[in-house]
């Protein structure tokens, strides 16, 4: 079966059952965790707006969007990660095309971290006002 998907151009990873399915992420997770040293210090920020919550409990929407924008964080700095280490593995030598793919993705996780922080900025200028 694995040949037949093969030569049909299917992936062994698709169409696996959800377990095994959510291994391969927490792998990804944990690869991303283990190399990229902005992934550590953006979890760590992320924990720190969890512990905001926490001690500030905002009404419910302030969650969802405090969550969110962490989730949208973390989730372009491994999308960054994944294309870096494509980008390496098809084309390790220097090239400008690559270059821009790489600076694109890297500016992906900067939008992300800004609006971040217009989140963050936003409940707490409405924590000061209340």
């Amino acid at each position: 079966m694995p040949d037949e998907l093969a030569r049909a151009g299917v992936s062994a990873h698709k169409n696996q059952p959800f377990m095994l399915r959510l291994g391969f992420a927490l792998r990804g997770l944990a690869h991303g965790l283990s190399r990229g040293a902005s992934l550590k210090v953006q979890v760590a920020a992320a924990v720190a707006a969890l512990l905001a919550l926490i001690a500030l409990r905002p009404a419910p929407l302030w969650w969802a969007l405090v969550l969110s924008a962490c989730a949208a964080v973390l989730s372009a700095e491994l999308l960054n990660t994944a294309i870096e280490q494509l980008a390496d593995a098809l084309h390790p030598h220097d090239s400008a095309a690559i270059r821009i793919v790489k600076d694109c993705a890297a500016a992906a996780v900067l939008v992300a971290v800004l609006g971040a922080l217009a989140v963050g900025a936003a409940l707490a200028l409405q924590l000061i006002i209340n």
